[in-house]
C-alpha cells in the first residue's frame, strides 16, 4: 500500500480550506448587525411608545369617558367592548356591514338558548348587532297586552346613578325603536334607539343604533326568551340580571379623543394599540404587517433569513379573553416600566416581530399601556442588500484566495522539484561534485537556501581539492629532506676521504633531520593552535593600548624594518582574545618582514568602518599574485621562494584567518601602491 504523502501543495490545500471560516465570519457578522440593529430598533420602539404615552396621558378620559372607571374595582360581569367603527353600519338586521371583530358569547346553562352581542362605536353612535340562537321565537303580540309580551330584548343603562332600562320588541321582523322600561330620565327620548328585527337560521338578529350619550358608560343587555305554551317559563340571558338594581357592566368603547391622539402617530409601518388598567384594547392603528422587498433575489433574502432564524423564538401571547390584551404582554407596563419583547410573526418560522410597551400615567398613577409592533423585517431589509455584497465579496474572496494559493503552491512546489533535481546532477554517483550548482536570484527563503546550497557545494569542492593535493604538497616537503638523508648517507658509505668529510655528510644528514623534524612540529603546532583558538575567551578591551604595546615590541624585534604605528581613532573597544590577536597580528609582521626589503617600512594601522575596526599592517614586498590573492589563508599555500631554508609549510595566514573568524570578523589582503597590506576586520560588539 502506498504511503500517502502529504506534499507542499497538499499542505497548502488544507491551509486554503481555512479560507472557508470566512462564511462563517461573515455570518457571525451578519448576526451582530442584526443585534445592533435590532437594539437600535427596539430603543426607537420604547421612545415612540413613551412618545404615545405622553400624549395620551395627557388627557386621562381619552382612556376612560367615564373617569369613575379609573379607580373602579375589576367588572365580574362580561363587560361589551364597543370597537370603533371605519365605515358606516347600516341598520337592517344583517351582519354583512360589519367588520371582523370580536363579539361577547353567552349561552344558558341548558344550552338550547345563546346570543352573540357584537359592539361598534361611530361618531356619536353606538351599533350592536345581538345575534340568538333560539329555535322557538315568539313576536310581540300587541292583542294580549300592551307591554311587551313575546321574545324582546332589554337594555339597561345608567343615569345620574340610577338604571334605565329600555326593551326592544317587536310584532314582526322589521324596524322598531325602543321602549322605555323603567322611570326614563328626563331628555331621554327611548325612541332614538331604533333597530331592525331579522329573522335567522335557528334564531333571530337584532341591530341597533343608539346615541352613545345614553348609555351613561355603562351598558347590559339581556333577552327574555318567552316558550309557547301557557305557564312556560321565561328565561333570560346576557350579561347582568334582571332584577338586580346595581349599574350594569362598564361599556368599553373608543372615544374621539383617543382616535385623534393615535391619528398623530398614524404609520403604516407600526401598529398602535392602546389599553385600559384592566387590558381592555381600547384603539388601535397602523399595521405590524410588512411588505416584502422585491429589490433582494429570493435565494439569497431565504438564505438570509435562515441565517437569522431562531427557533427558539416564542409566538405571540394568546389573550385569555377576546378584546384584552395579554397578560404577558401589557404586565411590565402595567407594574410602571418600559418593556421590549420579541416573538415568532404568527405563520412564519423565520420572521420576527418586536414589541415596545410603556406606560400611561397622569397624575394619579398608571392608567393604561401602550402597545407598538413593528416586523421585523422592517430592520432586516435594511441588511438584504448588505447580506448580498457581503456574500458576493465573501464567495469572490474565498475564489481568489484558493486560486492564489494553488498557484503559489504550484510555484513552490516547482521551485523545491527544481532545487533538488540540481542537487542530484551536482553530485556524482562516486560523491564527486561535478559541474554547478545553479544559484537562484530570488531574494526569499528559497532562494537564499539556493545561494547557501551552492556555497556549501563550492566549499565541499575546495575542501575536496585540498585534500587531494595534500598528499601531494606533503610529498613535495617531505621529499627534499629525505633526500638529503639519504644522499648525505650514501655519501657516507661510499666515501673515503677519511673523517673530515664522513664529518661533512653527517652534518647534512643531521641537517635534513632537523629540517624534517620543523616539518613535523609546524603541522603538529597547526592542529594544536586550531584546537586552542576554539577555547580562548573574548574579553572587552581596547585595541589602541594593544597595538601601541605590539608595535613598540616588534620595532626592537624586526630592527631591519621601521614599523610605525598610525591610530585614526583614539579608543576602540572589541570583544576580543589579546593572546589570540597578538598570535595573529605576529604572523602578519612576520610574513611582511619576510617579503618587505630590509630598511623599508611597515605600517599598522587602526581605522574605523560602520561596523567593524580595522587593524591592516602595510609593507613594501612584492604585489601578490592574482591567481593566488584568494587562497593566501588556506592551508599549505606559500608564496616564499623554495630555495629558502627555513621551514614555510603556508600554515601562517590560515592560523590568521582561523583567529579572525574565532572573533566574528575576517581577515582580507590587497596590493596597494607599492607594496601589499593586510587587513583584520573585528565586530564592533563594544559599543552597541
Amino acid at each position: 500500500m502506498e504511503r500517502l504523502t502529504f506534499s507542499l501543495r497538499r499542505q497548502l490545500i488544507i491551509v486554503a480550506l481555512l479560507l472557508l471560516t470566512l462564511p462563517w465570519a461573515g455570518c457571525q457578522f451578519i448576526r451582530e448587525m442584526e443585534g445592533a440593529l435590532r437594539h437600535g430598533q427596539e430603543q426607537t420602539l420604547q421612545a415612540t411608545a413613551q412618545a404615545v404615552a405622553a400624549v395620551v396621558g395627557a388627557d386621562s378620559r381619552s382612556i376612560y369617558p367615564a373617569p369613575e372607571r379609573i379607580d373602579a374595582p375589576p367588572e365580574q360581569r362580561p363587560n361589551i367592548h364597543a370597537h370603533p367603527a371605519e365605515i358606516r353600519i347600516p341598520v337592517d338586521g344583517y351582519a354583512e356591514g360589519w367588520e371582523d371583530i370580536p363579539g361577547l358569547q353567552l349561552r344558558s346553562d341548558a344550552g338550547d338558548l345563546a346570543m352573540h352581542i357584537k359592539a361598534q362605536t361611530r361618531g356619536d353612535s353606538l351599533f350592536l348587532l345581538v345575534q340568538v340562537q333560539d329555535s322557538d321565537v315568539i313576536y310581540h303580540n300587541p292583542g294580549l297586552s300592551r307591554e311587551p309580551n313575546g321574545d324582546r330584548l332589554m337594555i339597561r343603562t345608567w343615569q345620574d346613578g340610577r338604571r334605565q332600562d329600555y326593551v326592544m320588541a317587536t310584532a314582526a321582523p322589521g324596524s322598531m325603536r325602543g321602549r322605555a322600561a323603567s322611570r326614563r330620565t328626563r331628555g331621554m327620548d327611548p325612541g332614538r334607539i331604533r333597530g331592525y328585527w331579522q329573522d335567522a337560521m335557528n334564531g333571530y338578529s337584532i341591530e341597533l343604533e343608539m346615541p352613545l350619550k345614553m348609555t351613561g358608560g355603562r351598558l347590559g343587555l339581556y333577552i327574555n326568551n318567552v316558550s309557547h305554551g301557557e305557564g312556560s317559563p321565561v328565561t333570560t340571558l346576557g350579561n347582568i340580571a334582571p332584577l338586580k338594581t346595581t349599574s350594569p357592566p362598564w361599556l368599553i368603547y373608543t372615544s374621539d379623543a383617543l382616535q385623534q391622539a393615535l391619528a398623530l402617530f398614524d404609520n403604516q409601518r407600526l401598529e398602535i394599540q392602546v389599553a385600559d388598567n384592566s387590558r381592555w384594547l381600547l384603539a388601535s392603528t397602523g399595521s405590524a404587517r410588512h411588505k416584502a422587498d422585491d429589490n433582494t433575489f429570493w435565494l439569497l433574502r431565504l438564505l438570509y433569513r435562515s441565517i437569522l432564524a431562531e427557533e427558539t423564538l416564542p409566538p405571540p401571547p394568546v389573550t385569555d379573553q377576546a378584546g384584552k390584551a395579554a397578560q404577558t404582554l401589557v404586565e411590565d407596563a402595567l407594574s410602571g416600566g418600559p418593556g421590549n419583547l420579541r416573538f415568532r410573526e404568527p405563520g412564519s418560522t423565520t420572521r420576527s416581530q418586536l414589541v415596545a410597551t410603556a406606560p400611561v400615567k397622569n397624575e394619579d398613577g398608571i392608567i393604561g399601556a401602550i402597545i407598538i409592533t413593528q416586523s421585523g423585517e422592517q430592520y432586516l431589509s435594511l441588511t438584504d442588500q448588505a447580506f448580498s455584497r457581503l456574500l458576493g465579496y465573501s464567495l469572490l474572496a474565498l475564489g481568489t484566495g484558493i486560486l492564489g494559493l494553488l498557484a503559489y503552491a504550484s510555484l513552490l512546489s516547482w521551485r523545491i522539484r527544481r532545487l533538488n533535481e540540481a542537487a542530484h546532477k551536482v553530485i556524482a554517483s562516486d560523491g564527486a561534485i561535478q559541474g554547478q550548482f545553479p544559484r537562484s536570484r530570488a531574494p526569499d527563503e528559497i532562494g537564499e537556501l539556493s545561494r547557501a546550497y551552492a556555497d556549501l557545494l563550492e566549499r565541499l569542492r575546495e575542501y575536496n581539492d585540498y585534500l587531494r593535493t595534500l598528499s601531494r604538497k606533503l610529498a613535495h616537503e617531505l621529499r627534499t629532506p629525505i633526500a638529503v638523508i639519504q644522499t648525505s648517507l650514501e655519501n657516507l658509505e661510499h666515501s673515503a676521504g677519511g673523517p673530515q668529510q664522513g664529518t661533512v655528510y653527517l652534518a647534512r644528514a643531521r641537517e635534513g633531520l632537523d629540517r624534517l623534524k620543523s616539518i613535523l612540529t609546524a603541522m603538529s603546532e597547526a592542529n594544536r593552535l586550531e584546537e586552542s583558538v576554539r577555547t580562548n575567551p573574548l574579553h572587552a578591551m581596547d585595541l589602541a593600548p594593544l597595538l601601541e604595546e605590539i608595535s613598540d615590541a616588534y620595532g626592537d624585534v624586526y630592527a631591519e624594518h621601521k614599523i610605525t604605528l598610525n591610530l585614526e581613532v583614539e579608543s576602540a573597544e572589541a570583544e576580543t582574545a589579546p593572546e589570540l590577536l597578538a598570535q595573529a597580528l605576529d604572523k602578519i609582521l612576520d610574513n611582511a618582514a619576510s617579503f618587505a626589503p630590509a630598511g623599508s617600512t611597515i605600517q599598522l594601522d587602526l581605522s574605523e568602518q560602520p561596523a567593524h575596526w580595522v587593524i591592516a599592517m602595510s609593507n613594501e614586498g612584492p604585489a601578490l599574485p592574482h591567481n593566488l590573492r584568494d587562497r593566501l589563508f588556506e592551508p599549505m599555500v606559500s608564496l616564499r621562494e623554495r630555495e629558502s631554508d627555513n621551514v614555510h609549510l603556508g600554515l601562517g595566514l590560515h592560523v590568521v584567518r582561523l583567529i579572525s573568524d574565532y572573533h566574528g570578523g575576517y581577515v582580507r589582503a590587497e596590493n596597494i601602491a607599492g607594496g601589499v597590506r593586510f587587513s583584520i576586520l573585528l565586530p564592533k560588539h563594544a559599543q552597541q
